[in-house]
Order: structure tokens, then C-alpha cells, then sequence
């Protein structure tokens, strides 16, 4: 179609592969109390509201004081270097092969500023986007429409002719919402796939 002169990319499960278990099923080793846990104590909830700039020790410390019983597991979730299994090869090397071609690529994504800038320092595919906009240097979470205007305005982006990759439906219909074209991950193979019926030279 020829239609895209800019994609933005999520991080977690599109670019890095992001699983607590890698933490938490040493601590945990039976997987229902391991769900349980992940679901009532250390949720999705909870997390954003780091992603959305809430320090580490003051949200851990909020939450052990009301669930001291599980306090010492709360405090593991600091431990995010270690909820990283490494880079997702396969889109990794898509990365390469647009930043190569010279197309324009952004980062959007829900996680603390901190978090991010380690990671960015880390992974190599994190090094090769022009600009990043991060949840936890602005206050506002994926996938809220504030968000895609602060990457729209920040980048000069013409939403229309921009692919936003996330793994995530919410943040997929978000972008769709704000005017973007929007794809949703599941593979490699599927999102190259997807690029080139975008004109897109992978």
C-alpha cells in the first residue's frame, strides 16, 4: 500500500521479552499460588501506576504495609533487570532492517523512566529509534488519547500515515482512536508480514 512513512513500536512483548515469572517462579514455585499472587497482590493494576511514575519503594511500601504477609515477595518486583528474558530475535531484526533503510521509528510505552532508561542501556535494539515517548516521564498511561497526541505533536507525526505496533488490543484500539494505523503483534513473521502489505521495505 505504500502508506506508512513512520512506525512506532511498544516495548514489552513486542521488542523485549518481559515475563515476572522469570523472578517470581523461583520465589513461588507452585503456579496456582503464583497466579494468585500476580492477580490479587502484584496486578496489572498495581503496575501501572508505576508505569504511570509512582516510585518503586513507595508503591512497594504502600503495598506490603496492607499484605505484610507477602511483603519480602512485594519488594522482589524491583527486581526488573531480571523479568527480561532478552531481546524478541525476530523483531529485533525488523528494527534493524527498517532503521537501515532509514524509516523513521518511534518508541511508545508503559514504563517507569527509570526502568526504561536502564533498558535502553542495555538492549541494542532500544538504540536504534529516533525518539521514545515513555509513560513514566509523562504522568499518562496507554492507552489514553493524551498519550498519542504528546507522540504525535513531539515527532511532527502525521497519525494516518504512521503503524503503531503493540501486543495489547486496548493500546492497539487507543491508536486507531487517535488516528493512527495500528497492528496488533503476535510474531514476527506476522508483523513482517504485515509491514510489507505497507509498502515497507522488510
Amino acid at each position: 500500500m505504500g502508506d506508512v512513512h513512520a512506525v512506532v513500536f511498544d516495548i514489552g512483548g513486542v521488542l523485549l521479552d518481559w515475563d515476572p515469572g522469570l523472578v517470581y517462579r523461583k520465589l513461588i514455585p507452585e503456579p496456582e499460588r503464583l497466579e494468585w499472587f500476580l492477580a490479587e497482590i502484584c496486578n496489572t493494576d498495581w503496575n501501572a501506576t508505576l508505569d504511570a511514575g509512582r516510585p518503586f519503594d513507595e508503591a512497594c511500601d504502600e503495598l506490603a504495609a496492607r499484605f505484610p504477609e507477602h511483603a519480602e515477595l512485594i519488594h522482589a518486583w524491583k527486581r526488573q533487570d531480571e523479568m527480561i528474558a532478552g531481546e524478541i530475535a525476530g523483531t529485533a531484526d525488523l528494527v534493524a532492517t527498517l532503521s537501515d533503510a532509514g524509516v523513521p521509528l518511534y518508541l511508545l510505552t508503559n514504563m517507569p523512566a527509570g526502568v526504561f532508561a536502564a533498558r535502553r542501556e542495555r538492549y541494542p535494539v532500544l538504540g536504534r529509534f529516533d525518539g521514545a515517548v515513555v509513560s513514566g516521564e509523562e504522568g499518562v498511561l496507554k492507552p489514553s488519547a493524551d498519550i498519542f497526541g504528546r507522540l504525535r505533536n513531539r515527532f511532527g507525526l502525521v497519525p494516518a500515515e504512521t503503524l503503531f505496533v503493540d501486543d495489547v488490543e486496548a493500546n492497539v484500539e487507543g491508536a486507531r482512536a487517535a488516528g493512527f494505523l495500528a497492528y496488533r503483534f503476535v510474531s514476527p513473521p506476522a508483523l513482517a508480514a504485515a509491514l510489507r502489505d505497507h509498502g515497507l521495505p522488510v
